[in-house]
C-alpha cells in the first residue's frame, strides 16, 4: 500500500467514525535528535498538548500530540506535513 492509499483509507475511517471538530491524538517515533524533535513540534500550534518520552536506550523519542482538528482533511494534511521530516514514523 503506497502513501496515497494509506491517507485515503485513513481519511475514509476518520470521516466515517468521528464527529468534527474534536481533539485528535497524533503519535510519532523519531530518533532522539533535538533538531528533528523541534521540527515535529513546530508543525503544531501553541495550543497543542505535546508530550515526549525517551526510549530506554535513549536512541528514540516518542512524541504524542493532542490538538483540536477541524475535520479529517486537517488530520491528513498534518500527517503529510510531518511525513516530510526524514526518519519520522507515524503510528
Amino acid at each position: 500500500m503506497n502513501k496515497d492509499d494509506v491517507f485515503k483509507s485513513l481519511h475514509e475511517k476518520l470521516s466515517k467514525d468521528l464527529n468534527w471538530p474534536q481533539v485528535y491524538m497524533f503519535k510519532f517515533i523519531i530518533a532522539a535528535e533535538n533538531k528533528k524533535i523541534a521540527l515535529v513540534q513546530s508543525k503544531f500550534s501553541d495550543e497543542a498538548i505535546i508530550q515526549q518520552k525517551e526510549s530506554s536506550a535513549g536512541k528514540y523519542v516518542s512524541i504524542t500530540v493532542k490538538e483540536v482538528m477541524l475535520n479529517a482533511d486537517s488530520v491528513i494534511e498534518k500527517y503529510k506535513e510531518i511525513s516530510t521530516i526524514e526518519g519520522v514514523m507515524a503510528l
